[in-house]
């Protein structure tokens, strides 16, 4: 039978059979709608509702005709009927939540009780400010009271922001009492209201039967993982199979974004893909026909489901992975675009607000490019050369990478240009962990040993992940600036369409691989391998890794250097150590236990010999005492203590330690003002002469050692605490220090540094550089030693992280 297409020219390779894409309209009318019904309300939506449904009706009525006519009346017909359905259903959601008794409260920040039953997990909101951490609670309102109010019973969605010590352990499925301040929602979907909840929840009601067999098996996981593998690995082996990122460091999390490799760590249409595929494979080999392939290949993802959790993004996960896999199981390849656009509508028709959800947009799309985008590279490659799996391989996270790009860079602001190589990197490995990971938690409650087994056979294969990230993430310039929002998604979706459609003829493929070749030559030697970096004879760099500390000190070694503090993530400090060619260090220096001081340290000590990790005598808080101590347990390095008084040399180092004066023996772990105080405070003697290193210390601690510490001259002074206005002017001119550099993050939302603290220090005739405005600043020796310090900034600062 034919296909209507023209054989292939000689040379060229046979494509898969074009797909059935009379559904696409329909799909994506749906979509338009369902937005246009959150974003402008249910009158925009009672509107498109009339369109649609007067242009099924009239597409009706015309003679049916034959051929290509019958086929456009038909697609007409189902685009139009249904953007009517789903206008309504968004419409009537709208309308509900503007009409919805909570509403008109959420702007005036009154008090409410909420009755809620949580929908999805627990979900940690990440930040640097010392003190309790909290989450973010999805829910369905069964009804509350606001104020003194009359109580009332409606449904709605609401999202709770709650203290994480009391609320991350709760469950899908549980009925909870909520109390806290009402505010609006900050999205474009059917949420009614976000409640600022600050003390525990209420009456909470059981677990239900599905969620406690969840939960059981998800623990079961997590204990095999962490009794078999390293910290970041086992945190990260849950997250990889069933979405659950509570292990995952923030540093860890963050490489993974720059790295582009986010999308493995939450549950999505691949993760199902893999499972059904791998049940697929054994029943075909087991010679099973397409209806006992397809009953299997259900009840894999059935029990997938209960595994993951049946959360409202697993469910999605589950029809959009399971709808392709269930088509190519019974052996209907041109049925996999109609089946996926189905999904599309059948969803939006059950839950409207996923049409402005990025989750849903990003599974659509990477789905769509599974399954239209990678048959016909995988024909293209192979025709080329290319083995066969090895095609597929490739094929796949580069056809997800190209249709989710602009979506993420709408969202992120940003551009990740290792995106596809670290995608590449991690491909092979990605099916086989899942399907160990998935296996391990299947026997966990049961046979402990066998899973454990399972987990050490994936541990190769999940370091070879974390790997990936932080290299990948170490490249300076590993992401570029885009616009955010809609318009840059657009503007991105424009170029990779503009480049596809290139790309397909071939005179126009050479000037694309001129373009991208003159590009790569201007971005390797100048944003990756910039020239005349590191800068000969450095003897001081502060690494630029965001709001944090993190400052290298030669010690006259080649290779070899002392590290004080690590930042915030290990793959900044990761980097700039590989830049900087430091392959051991003498000693890490933690001055205090915040999280912007320490975070990194799995990143230092990654591929490193190490002489040991110094802490000074305060401990606390006691949470991240636990993690530094496991981290330098896995890396085989001794934990010593540091006090005042102690000196430390090097051939071309010294270190004395300053401070603190007061010793205390517990701090309150919330009060990030007394840990800042337990800082330990060095001064170093280097070839460009002395540097003041006082960590966060802040007036207390500054004023003890203006008393007690004698002379604090030195030529250069690492500005405490980020350059925050919480230092003694007596303090910052005490070093009377002729170079000034300042630690901390582009964009960061605590006002660092202080303009009045810049101004005192340019006006005490310091030069003051930041690593916010320069990058990486090394110090060096000039050429003539007695011209002094010479500083030399590398540029390329890290970006504003709430862009992305």
């Amino acid at each position: 039978m034919s296909t209507g297409r023209p054989p292939p020219a000689p040379g060229e390779p046979e494509l898969p059979p074009p797909p059935d894409l009379r559904l696409v309209p329909a799909a994506l009318a749906s979509w338009g709608v369902a937005i246009a019904a959150l974003t402008a309300g249910w009158g925009a939506a009672a509107l498109l509702v009339l369109a649609g449904a007067t242009a099924s009706v009239i597409a009706a009525r015309r003679p049916a005709g034959t051929g290509s006519r019958s086929g456009v009346r038909a697609v007409a017909i189902a685009t139009g009927g249904c953007a009517a359905a789903v206008g309504l259903v968004a419409g009537l959601g709208a309308f509900a939540v503007a009409s919805h008794p909570l509403r008109p409260a959420t702007g005036n920040g009154v008090s409410a009780r909420l009755d809620v039953v949580v929908t999805a997990d627990p979900r940690p909101v990440r930040s640097t400010v010392p003190g309790p951490g909290r989450v973010v609670v999805r829910g369905e309102l069964l009804g509350g009271q606001v104020g003194a109010g009359v109580p009332w019973r409606a449904g709605g969605g609401v999202v709770l922001l709650a203290p994480a010590e009391d609320w991350a352990g709760l469950l899908p499925g549980q009925v909870v009492a909520a109390r806290g301040r009402l505010g609006p929602p900050d999205r474009a979907d059917l949420t009614v209201a976000v409640l600022q909840v600050r003390g525990p929840p209420g009456e909470v009601g059981p677990v239900p039967l599905v969620q406690r067999v969840a939960g059981d098996l998800r623990g079961g996981l997590r204990d095999a993982a962490r009794a078999v593998l390293a910290e970041d690995p086992a945190g990260l082996l849950p997250g990889l199979v069933v979405g659950d990122t509570s292990g995952v460091s923030p540093g860890l999390a963050d490489d993974f974004r720059t790295a582009g490799l986010t999308h493995l760590t939450a549950v999505s249409g691949t993760n199902v893909a893999i499972i059904c595929g791998a049940v697929l494979l054994l029943a075909r080999l087991a010679r099973a026909g397409p209806r006992t392939v397809a009953v299997l290949a259900a009840l894999a993802l059935a029990g997938f489901v209960v595994l993951a959790r049946p959360s409202p993004s697993v469910l999605r996960a589950a029809v959009m992975g399971g709808v392709t896999v269930l088509a190519l199981a019974v052996g209907r390849r041109r049925s996999v675009v109609p089946a996926l656009c189905a999904a599309v509508i059948v969803l939006l028709l059950v839950d409207p607000g996923l049409a402005t959800d990025p989750g849903f947009a990003l599974s659509v799309l990477a789905t769509g490019a599974l399954v239209l985008l990678a048959p016909g590279m995988v024909a293209r490659w192979r025709a080329r050369g290319v083995p066969p799996g090895i095609a597929e391989a490739l094929a796949v996270p580069v056809a997800a990478h190209v249709v989710t790009a602009p979506v993420i860079a709408g969202l992120s602001c940003e551009v990740s240009l290792v995106a596809v190589v670290a995608n590449l990197l991690a491909a092979p490995v990605i099916a086989p962990v899942t399907v160990l990971g998935v296996l391990a938690a299947a026997v966990a409650p049961w046979w402990a040993g066998g899973a454990e087994a399972l987990v050490w056979l994936a541990g190769p294969g999940v370091s070879w992940l974390v790997w990936v990230a932080r290299r990948c993430a170490a490249v300076q310039g590993a992401t570029v600036t885009w616009p955010g929002g809609v318009p840059g998604a657009l503007a991105l979706a424009g170029v990779v369409v503009l480049v596809g459609a290139a790309l397909r003829w071939r005179r126009l493929r050479v000037v694309v691989a001129a373009v991208l070749v003159g590009a790569l030559l201007v971005l390797v030697p100048t944003r990756v391998v910039p020239p005349g970096w590191p800068p000969a004879r450095w003897s001081l760099v502060a690494c630029d890794v965001g709001q944090g500390d993190a400052l290298v000190l030669a010690t006259g070694e080649p290779g070899r250097a002392v590290l004080v503090d690590v930042g915030p993530d290990a793959g900044a400090i990761d980097g700039c150590l590989a830049r900087l060619g430091v392959r051991s260090l003498a000693l890490v220096v933690l001055t205090h236990l915040h999280a912007d001081h320490v975070g990194g340290l799995a990143g230092a000590l990654a591929g490193r010999a190490v002489g040991g990790v110094a802490l000074g005598p305060a401990r606390e808080p006691a949470d991240t005492l636990a993690q530094v101590v496991r981290r330098t347990a896995t890396a085989r390095a001794p934990l010593v203590g540091l006090g005042r008084g102690t000196v430390l040399r090097w051939p071309g180092l010294v270190l004395e330690v300053l401070g603190p004066v007061r010793t205390v023996a517990h701090v309150d772990g919330e009060d990030g003002s007394a840990v800042n105080d337990t800082s330990v405070v060095l001064r170093a003697h280097t070839p460009v002469g002395r540097v003041l290193l006082p960590g966060d210390a802040e007036r207390s601690a500054q004023s003890s050692l203006l008393g007690t510490a004698g002379d604090l001259h030195a030529e250069i002074l690492k500005v405490p605490h980020h350059g925050s206005r919480s230092s003694l002017p007596t303090f910052l001119t005490a070093a009377r220090a002729s170079l000034a550099l300042v630690s901390v993050g582009r964009g960061n939302t605590y006002g660092h540094p202080n303009p009045g603290v810049m101004g005192l220090l340019a006006g005490s005739g310091a030069l003051v550089r930041r690593t916010d405005e320069s990058g990486d600043l090394a110090v060096v020796v000039g050429a003539d030693p007695r011209a002094g310090a010479a500083v030399v900034a590398r540029g390329d600062p890290r970006p504003d992280p709430r862009r992305r």
